[in-house]
């Protein structure tokens, strides 16, 4: 999953709407897949839910550098520029969000995402209006 997690921090959104985030991801996680994958899934598996805890916990993820960017008002271009290496959530971001799209699998994450990635909507007010819809 893309860079989420990241922003908020950027943001200085605390620990506790950290786990709201990460707790909704891992539910949006688990709606894409099952709309995409055939047979049982289990996010619990490393691959899957071990990568969005690297990428919002690890201070040397490359998503989560160019989340914190973005929450700190660089504009993508000018984070991915000032990045020596390729946060693949930024790819990944387009991708998930096309295939969300078509399968309308519900995934406000995501669609916050791509919103301030590839629409430049603010990330602050993008975050906001994602906040009021988290459980």
């Amino acid at each position: 999953m893309p860079s989420r997690q990241e922003c908020v921090m950027g943001l200085g959104y605390g620990d506790n709407f950290q786990a709201v985030l990460i707790s909704n991801a891992a539910r949006e996680m688990r709606r894409f897949m099952k709309s995409t994958c055939e047979g049982r899934i289990n996010i619990k598996k490393s691959a899957y839910l071990g990568d969005l805890l690297v990428t919002c916990y690890s201070q040397f993820s490359r998503n989560r550098m160019l989340g914190n960017m973005l929450g700190k008002g660089y504009t993508i271009k000018s984070a991915k520029a000032e990045m020596t290496m390729v946060a693949e959530g930024y790819y990944a971001a387009a991708l998930v969000s096309k295939i969300r799209k078509k399968q309308e699998v519900r995934m406000p994450i995501v669609k916050a995402v791509y919103e301030v990635m590839y629409e430049g909507k603010s990330a602050k007010k993008t975050m906001a209006k994602l906040a009021q819809k988290l459980t």
